[in-house]
């Protein structure tokens, strides 16, 4: 054990997050994600929440100042009559971590495109529907 890590990252997390670099991207997945099919470096985490996992990674994480947007979350699909309440909690979290961040939104499949191209993803068991989230790893000052 280490002092000041979050007990919700795992040795295979935090092995990840030093490895990342400036501009790489790590998706925090639902539980219904396939995260899988999408990534070979999928890193399991199924009995935490998307907002522990985001919680605890940006304890570590800076985020991307020099990016536009520094946060993704996936668009809600057309015709889907869905509020997610879940973005709230999100904005609250990345707030309270005191890095700026501007969010941007993606159309499901093209969300699909660049988490597949992210660095690794992060497979919670968060039941939130739409409570996908992709992070731009910025630099520590």
């Amino acid at each position: 054990m280490l002092k000041k890590i979050p007990k919700t990252i795992s040795p295979q997390l935090l092995k990840t997050l030093m490895e990342m670099g400036h501009g790489d991207e790590i998706v925090i997945a639902d539980g219904n994600f396939p995260c899988h099919s999408i990534s070979e470096n999928v890193i399991r985490a199924d009995g935490l929440s998307g907002r522990q996992i985001l919680e605890a990674i940006l304890e570590l994480l800076p985020l991307d100042t020099y990016a536009e947007q520094q946060v993704y979350l996936m668009e809600v699909v057309a015709g889907d009559d869905y509020k997610p309440l879940i973005w709230e909690d999100y904005k609250k979290i990345l707030s309270a971590s005191g890095e700026p961040f501007t969010i941007g939104y993606i159309e499901r499949f093209a969300f699909y495109e660049r988490a597949k191209k992210s660095y690794a993803v992060v497979a919670t068991g968060e039941e939130a529907l739409y409570a996908n989230i992709i992070l731009k790893k910025g630099v520590v000052k």
